[in-house]
């Protein structure tokens, strides 16, 4: 390792998005921390998945790339500061704070009004996909502006979230009340992130998915990352999907770049920094599904026009 390889930590990157980006990361020569509760030597999380994180280490080790695969619980306040400190003691620094922490999926209640959800359900949902950033962003910030000041460098802050602001102006009324609130949270944490460091060497992003074939949704579908346009047979609508490869593209090379200023406090979708950073998919399409939803609405599931947006 150099002096000048800069350091992540991608918070929530034991499967999906979060391992996709913690993998691209290191292969755009970041040191990569990459942490999740889910282990081969203390179990899975309460999620249940089989995903571990270290499979995730051993992902960006195949890729012939340096980092480290750590079991860490971001709700626990403590455990947050002590890695932390782990990365400062290690390495002496911190560029990139990627927030992808949930999980909270298997407590959403989508046809369920307020009154009749679930309340530990749902509180844990906010436990899970609120309190898990605030904890982080926390504790990795004064690192992270120490570092951009010593370096002469511009820290940034990814806040992974569901949907872009214009989605998200409105209640969604195919979430669930807990789940709209949790990713409302999360664009508010951009917001006021940006405002509270917007003389400070580290901007503050939000970064938004489409509809990403994780590994829970390509096992809902019965298919692979290979063959997933077997499941357009059924269900047409999944066409504007996209692989996890893609939203890690895109944020490695916004991290790269060194201009997130340009868009501080905003939420950005995969797309629009696909657009900005000429980037692709892996089959080299660019999929704008909040562009499709905006355009077709969320109940049309035809396919129509899904061409015109990939």
């Amino acid at each position: 390792m150099t002096e000048a390889r800069p350091v992540a930590l991608v918070a929530g990157a034991t499967r999906g998005a979060g391992r996709a980006i913690a993998v691209e990361l290191a292969r755009e020569g970041f040191y990569v921390y990459a942490t999740g509760r889910s282990s081969r030597a203390s179990g899975p999380s309460e999620i249940g998945r089989p995903e571990t994180i270290e499979e995730t280490g051993e992902l960006i080790s195949g890729a012939g790339e340096a980092g480290s695969a750590l079991v860490v619980d971001h709700e626990d306040p403590a455990s947050v500061a002590a890695l932390v400190a782990r990365i400062e003691r290690e390495q002496g620094r911190l560029d990139l704070l990627v927030n992808d922490i949930f999980g909270g999926d298997r407590y959403m209640e989508w046809d369920r009004p307020l009154w009749e959800h679930d309340w530990a359900g749902g509180l844990r949902m906010l436990q899970m996909g609120v309190h898990t950033h605030l904890i982080t962003c926390r504790a990795a910030i004064p690192l992270m502006l120490g570092s951009a000041a010593a370096h002469a460098t511009q820290g940034l802050v990814v806040e992974m979230t569901d949907g872009t602001s214009e989605a998200n102006a409105e209640f969604r009324r195919n979430v669930g009340f807990y789940y709209d609130l949790v990713k409302a949270n999360v664009e508010r944490i951009v917001k006021g992130l940006a405002v509270e460091l917007e003389a400070e060497p580290v901007t503050v992003v939000g970064v938004t998915p489409g509809w990403l074939r994780s590994e829970k949704m390509l096992e809902n579908f019965g298919v692979t990352e290979e063959n997933w346009r077997d499941a357009l047979a059924r269900r047409p609508g999944f066409g504007i999907s996209e692989s996890p490869t893609y939203i890690a593209r895109v944020v490695a090379a916004l991290a790269r770049a060194g201009d997130a200023d340009r868009w501080a406090g905003t939420i950005l979708s995969a797309r629009q920094l696909a657009d900005a950073y000429r980037t692709t998919d892996t089959d080299g399409s660019r999929p704008d599904c909040w562009g499709y939803l905006a355009a077709y609405g969320w109940e049309r599931d035809d396919g129509s026009g899904i061409d015109q947006f990939r």
